[in-house]
């Protein structure tokens, strides 16, 4: 008995100390990429405090400054009242990159909880040193002048001679060694020539060290978009304008103030960027055959039928699947050809695909529906398919299965319902389309008795006519003041940035942070537009401030509108493990649109 109690017991911790580990991680960190003679921070965590024998790998490539360090973290967090604690061990190196290359730094092992882990090894790769002498990164470029070598925003395009309904993936890509925070206004090409769709992109960009021309440049790809040129011949993506805010550092004399501020200040500078023009020659198909779908690309056809045996008056549904890639949302649906004594309808698409850098990836399905009225044997022939393959630059066809179909006459004349298919009211029985007139339940009336031609037709012409003239005298006071666009727009300032935080309210729930932001600066922008009648497209810092002095509103609240305005811009394009607080500021801006609404005078 007490083997068994030994054995049972002996089981159970074993279970224990699996479940336990299972909650255990044992990770590494490091840069992605680092230029030579950068010191960075090669870091090993691991979520529980009972750890020894840590060994660190052979580390190459490097040279090691320090470490490793230990550091001991405690994380409490709560959620929906239940509180849980996260306790973990951090140790941490030191490193110096000294030479280029690509290396990968092993995983270290150590034991936890009384079981031996081995974390993940990590790749870095060692870019060059900067020629300019420096470290390549935001925030480089100090006191200097912002020029065109240290932020830029190139355009690139990855194919510049294409067919038409081509595929090109256009890239806008932010370049800097400065503290880019903001862009106060971005006017992109209109794209003439292309069917344009813009690629989504992760809402908190990752910058990344690239290695551009002798320099080194914190980068991120800012705005990505699929063109299908629609016309031969050259055709132009013309320059896109970026107006950057930047912050840069500034001496200061005052050696009181250098005591504080670590001997510099910072101000914002402007900076319009203006990227290159980029040419593409598009050439047109080749002889274009008969049955030509417009599809240029890469697809697959497939077909599917919902019954080859049914009655008459029975519904009967082909299905289409078009697959690949490449311009599908201009694809011509493929033609099928039904029986006669079918009747037909507008065929249903739906379209399930995705924006990739070839084009549009994933499924065109078509299905279509038709009602045999009479029995017998019909055949619905092969769908064909013809498109226009890029890589091998010859046209293909397609062809689905063919279908026989075996018509029985059905009992009675009842119609089936068909949702789903809009270009019939409703669905037809033969010999029943066409009924006698009933002459008997025809009721004439003799001439003069009719309402047409009476007074009371007359009068009705008057009745209306009268209603409109008092209406029109009651309400004229407010058509005019609706006639005055700017009043209106005054009037209903506030109720407008109020829709928009309510928004903005929902976004904060939601944690999107980008989409949080870009809503709170529609509101405030789009406030004092209205407010101030300024259009938005002339609103600036300073003509804000001048337009709220002349309306009567205070020194303090102008500086914290103007305050708000700047947090919001800055936490808007501020790196991800840049936290501005949401919900202060969320408070904030209703506080300062309700002061506003009370403090500017009319």
């Amino acid at each position: 008995m007490k083997r068994i109690i030994f054995l049972w017991a002996m089981l159970v911790t074993a279970t224990l100390t699996v479940w336990a580990d299972s909650d255990v991680t044992f990770t590494a960190s490091a840069p992605d990429a680092v230029a030579v003679g950068d010191q960075f921070r090669l870091s090993y965590s691991i979520t529980t405090r009972n750890v020894r024998d840590f060994r660190a790998p052979s580390i190459k490539g490097f040279d090691v400054l320090m470490g490793p360090s230990r550091s001991e973290q405690t994380n409490m967090q709560m959620v929906n009242g239940k509180t849980t604690t996260t306790q973990s061990i951090t140790f941490t190196y030191i490193l110096m990159a000294t030479a280029e290359g690509s290396f990968t730094i092993p995983g270290a092992t150590v034991t936890a909880n009384g079981n031996q882990m081995v974390s993940n090894s990590v790749k870095i790769k060692v870019l060059p040193a900067d020629k300019s002498g420096g470290q390549g990164g935001q925030g480089q470029a100090g006191s200097a002048s912002i020029t065109k070598d240290n932020l830029f925003i190139t355009s690139t395009i990855n194919k510049t001679n294409v067919y038409e309904q081509e595929a090109i993936l256009l890239t806008y890509k932010i370049y800097t060694q400065v503290d880019l925070r903001a862009f106060d206004n971005v006017k992109l090409p209109d794209f003439k020539g292309f069917h344009a769709q813009e690629v989504e992109l992760p809402a908190n960009r990752r910058w990344e060290l690239e290695h551009y021309k002798g320099r080194n440049y914190q980068t991120t790809v800012y705005r990505q978009f699929v063109l299908f040129p629609q016309q031969t011949g050259k055709l132009t993506i013309d320059a896109a304008r970026f107006d950057a805010s930047i912050a840069v550092a500034t001496q200061v004399i005052d050696p009181f103030e250098a005591f504080f501020n670590g001997g510099s200040n910072t101000m914002e500078v402007k900076k319009s960027i203006f990227t290159p023009v980029q040419t593409i020659e598009v050439k047109s198909l080749p002889n274009k055959p008969a049955g030509y779908s417009g599809g240029v690309g890469d697809f697959n056809l497939s077909s599917s039928i919902n019954s080859t045996n049914v009655k008459t008056n029975d519904a009967i549904t082909v299905k289409i699947v078009i697959s690949g890639t490449g311009n599908m949302k201009l694809i011509a649906n493929p033609d099928v050809k039904f029986p006669e004594d079918f009747e037909i309808y507008d065929p249903k698409v739906e379209n399930k695909f995705r924006l990739t850098s070839d084009g549009l990836t994933g499924n065109k399905i078509i299905e279509y529906l038709a009602i045999p009225r009479n029995p017998g044997e019909y055949k619905i022939p092969p769908v064909e398919f013809t498109y226009f393959d890029v890589k091998s630059q010859t046209y293909k066809t397609l062809k689905s299965e063919g279908y026989s179909i075996h018509v029985e006459k059905g009992e009675g004349n009842a119609t089936q319902t068909i949702a789903n298919f809009t270009n019939k009211e409703e669905l037809k029985v033969l010999n029943e389309d066409i009924r006698f007139i009933n002459q008997n339940r025809v009721k004439l009336t003799p001439r003069g008795q009719f309402f047409f031609g009476t007074w009371s037709y007359t009068l009705w012409y008057f009745i209306p006519a009268f209603l409109f003239i008092i209406l029109f005298m009651l309400y004229r006071k407010q058509i005019v003041a609706n006639a005055n666009i700017a009043q209106v727009r005054n009037r209903k300032a506030n109720k407008v940035a109020v829709k928009r935080l309510k928004l903005a309210g929902k976004l904060l729930a939601d944690n999107k942070k980008a989409e949080f932001y870009d809503e709170v600066l529609k509101a405030l922008w789009g406030y004092v537009s209205d407010k101030l009648s300024i259009p938005t497209s002339l609103l600036s810092k300073d003509n804000i401030e001048e337009e709220l002095h002349n309306y009567g509103v205070s020194d303090t609240l102008i500086a914290e509108f103007l305050n708000v305005l700047n947090n919001c811009e800055f936490a808007r394009f501020a790196p991800a493990d840049v936290s501005q607080g949401m919900d202060k500021i969320y408070t904030e801006v209703l506080g300062i649109i309700s002061k506003m609404e009370n403090s500017i005078k009319h």
